[in-house]
């Protein structure tokens, strides 16, 4: 709903353990591929991760300590 009204939308196992009704998540990468695809259903618009790094001010993989 988030997407719809131009927010940003955050995905992953930290926010749901499952991918759809009694079937779990096996990754991060899954959860994000069904939500691409759902976005890209509705003609919405999905930032490249750069951009999408840039918008949430994240460091990327390449940049971080561990």
């Amino acid at each position: 709903m988030g997407a719809i009204i131009g927010r940003t939308v955050r995905v992953g196992l930290q926010d749901s353990l499952y991918l759809g009704k009694g079937a779990l998540a096996k990754s991060n990468a899954r959860q994000v591929a069904k939500t691409r695809r759902i976005l890209g259903g509705l003609s919405l618009e999905i930032a490249p991760p750069e951009e999408a790094r840039q918008l949430l001010d994240f460091k990327g993989g390449n940049e971080v300590g561990f």
